[in-house]
């Protein structure tokens, strides 16, 4: 099978020649060795060396420092350093001391048509083998910024004691994403199959907030990111790291088609569990420990845990480590021998 109808295959629950996968988003520190051993110069290389499915295109957004849509809002009050892999959600932010609806404008919201390069997105995504499932890499996390927007423990109270001032401000965030995402998908359209949002909801022993809360407060956001994607023909991953078991078909019903990633070592989100309750209701994406097994363990481990993942989930899985980003902490035989065990009959 081709790399993408493996992956329309495999989230539809339809029968594969293998499940589908997805390396993830290898960081920047994790590159070297990945490269050195595998004997390639890009991890586009690297990806056909292990006929890998998904290829993730990320979005051009050229906004300093951290020109990373992931950090487009200024919210915190004191000085951080400000790029994807140290921004913070608990620093004190904008809004901590505000509480009127009322004062939402007076942040200063940047307009993302300012700085998203509606031409490097669309050449990002046309110079991507059309055999890949093309992934636009939007996160559109609407209620981690809101976490930023207050500093996380007093959105969390705010969320309780003043619900009209956090609405106002995760809604105005929520505005900012459908445009930039707007942006986005008129710009790649007809090259783009699949987007990833999400905002992570879980700790590893279970959700950091209750149910309804998210259900009343998020929920409808998220609700319209994934509408508008699907407007444009696009499949929809949503991620959340850690126990979001009790959410998950709540997420379902939201109109996501992918659950990710399957924190295996997570409360009840074992690849065991999620089959048990969710098998043939939705598709998954993870499975693969990345807090220990990949970490730790010897390849013959894992490719033993790979293969009784596959017996356990033949379709309606895409396999992938349970962490989007690959750490340096993993070795690169790991991930030949997750790969290996993936490709094997």
């Amino acid at each position: 099978m081709k790399h993408k109808d493996r992956f329309f295959a495999t989230i539809e629950n339809a029968p594969v020649d293998r499940p589908a996968s997805w390396f993830g988003l290898p960081v920047p520190a994790a590159e070297p060795a990945l490269k050195k051993y595998f004997g390639v110069s890009s991890i586009d290389e690297l990806k056909k060396v292990i006929d890998d499915d998904i290829y993730p295109i990320e979005v051009p957004y050229n906004y300093a420092p951290s020109n990373h849509i992931a950090c487009a809002f200024d919210f915190a009050k004191v000085s951080h350093l400000d790029t994807p892999d140290e921004r913070t959600l608990t620093a004190p932010g904008f809004f901590e001391d505000y509480e009127n609806p009322a004062d939402v404008d007076k942040f200063n919201w940047p307009d993302p048509a300012k700085y998203l390069d509606r031409e490097e997105a669309k050449r990002r995504t046309k110079a991507v083998d059309e055999n890949y499932a093309r992934m636009g890499i939007m996160w559109s996390a609407h209620f981690q910024d809101a976490c930023s927007a207050f500093g996380m423990e007093h959105a969390l109270m705010t969320m309780l004691m003043n619900p009209d001032m956090f609405q106002a401000v995760i809604d105005r965030i929520t505005e900012f994403y459908l445009k930039a995402n707007e942006i986005f998908y008129e710009a790649t359209k007809g090259y783009l199959d699949v987007v990833l949002i999400g905002n992570d909801f879980g700790s590893q022993t279970g959700l950091m907030l209750d149910p309804d809360l998210i259900r009343q407060m998020v929920l409808p956001g998220t609700k319209q990111l994934i509408d508008q994607a699907k407007s444009y023909g696009l499949k929809v991953m949503h991620h959340s790291c850690g126990s979001i078991f009790p959410i998950v078909e709540d997420l379902v019903e939201t109109g996501a088609d992918i659950i990710h990633p399957i924190q295996a070592l997570a409360a009840e989100m074992s690849v065991e569990n999620v089959h048990k309750h969710f098998a043939g209701k939705t598709a998954f994406c993870g499975g693969i420990d990345a807090q220990y097994l990949l970490v730790k363990g010897t390849p013959a481990e894992i490719e033993k845990r790979v293969k009784e993942v596959k017996e356990i989930f033949p379709t309606g899985l895409i396999i992938s480590p349970s962490h989007e980003a690959v750490l340096p902490d993993i070795a690169p035989e790991n991930i030949e021998a997750l790969f290996n065990a993936v490709n094997s009959k």
